[in-house]
């Protein structure tokens, strides 16, 4: 899979623009925090992972900026204060995006208070930020190891929206239990729901498994209620933008039905993701924030009108998985299984310092 986000060390971030696949590969130029944060509200780069990744880097040249501007240490933390919530803002339910955020401030505002020179501060926030990076593409390894142990030799896999290279650091969250179960030498198969209104499934999760040669069909979500029936599917294995404590999970819209779905007709249904995409101070999922996008997502195709003029859509970009339709959790610190307020509790436990 090919580098998405890329960082020049330059003062420049180069992004991927996934507005256009399949069709076009151009990588938009992002030189300033507020480039940064367009591109993830535009969703220029989308997927909880990659979106935290990327406010990563828009902290970095956040804090290159404020090196050169501000005349003082003071100044240079308000500076790094306002970028911040800048980007924090660019879109609501990744928590991810916040967490990645906050860390970097925390870090450039400690070392400022400390005495440490503006350029110094730059650099140690660069130098997090690609670390963030790293460890992503880390996390999603392991978590696709640890998620292929419970991928059968010969599966059909049915996922939803998109959860690969292009929504993490590299490598992904559900797609990279695909990746890993065929590094296992098994024979996975991918059914993709095209994931209305944006097609993330069948634009870019097709794309990505087509680049790896691995077998997908796309379907429309409506078809999966009769594939699920047939049959043929063997778990369903989709990604997230924020965990509960309780395991409730918040991923793209039309997440809920399918796990509906899969527990009607006994499929299991894995929700792959990063440990920072946790939130422990949510109790459960009605907490988590849901984005509300422009109608124009579903009344239009680019320049094409397709609905009656006059009528209004509704778009909420995301929706809630309650945890007990969830058959297991995959991080890259183990699956948990069942999936309550406890067994997440335990998790999240283990991992405080």
């Amino acid at each position: 899979m090919r580098a998405h986000i890329r960082w020049t060390g330059r003062g420049c971030l180069e992004l991927l623009d996934q507005r256009l696949l399949p069709s076009e590969i151009v990588f938009k130029e992002c030189r300033s925090a507020s480039e940064v944060a367009s591109a993830i509200r535009d969703m220029v780069v989308r997927g909880a992972p990659a979106i935290g990744v990327s406010a990563a880097y828009g902290m970095a040249l956040a804090a290159r900026a404020a090196s050169v501007s501000c005349a003082n240490r003071r100044d240079f933390r308000r500076q790094m204060t306002s970028e911040a919530e800048v980007l924090a803002s660019a879109r609501p339910t990744a928590v991810n995006l916040r967490w990645a955020v906050d860390r970097l401030l925390r870090l450039a505002t400690d070392l400022a208070k400390n005495g440490a020179d503006p350029e110094d501060v730059a650099a140690s926030v660069e130098e997090e930020a690609v670390q963030i990076h790293r460890d992503d593409v880390s996390a999603c390894k392991a978590i696709g190891k640890i998620g292929a142990a419970f991928v059968p030799k010969k599966a059909s896999i049915l996922t939803h929206c998109n959860a690969g290279a292009l929504a993490t650091g590299g490598f992904g969250t559900a797609l990279g239990v695909v990746r890993a179960a065929r590094e296992a030498g098994k024979n996975p198969r991918v059914f993709a729901d095209e994931t209305r209104p944006f097609m993330q499934g069948a634009r870019l999760t097709a794309w990505e498994l087509q680049e790896d040669d691995i077998p997908v069909t796309v379907i429309c979500e409506s078809a999966a209620a009769s594939l699920l029936a047939s049959g043929k599917i063997d778990l369903v294995v989709v990604g997230a933008d924020r965990i509960a404590s309780n395991g409730d999970t918040a991923n793209k819209i039309g997440t809920y039905p399918l796990a509906v779905l899969a527990h009607r007709h006994g499929v299991p249904f894995y929700v792959a993701a990063p440990l920072s995409t946790f939130d422990p101070e949510l109790r459960d999922g009605s907490g988590i924030p849901i984005e509300m996008r422009s109608s124009q997502e579903i009344l239009k195709w680019g320049d094409r009108v397709l609905v009656p003029a006059g009528v209004e859509a509704l778009n909420p970009a995301f929706d809630v998985t309650p945890h007990e339709l969830i058959t297991a959790l995959f991080t890259e610190a183990g699956a948990v299984k069942p999936v309550d307020a406890g067994t997440v509790g335990d998790l999240l436990a283990r991992l405080r310092p």
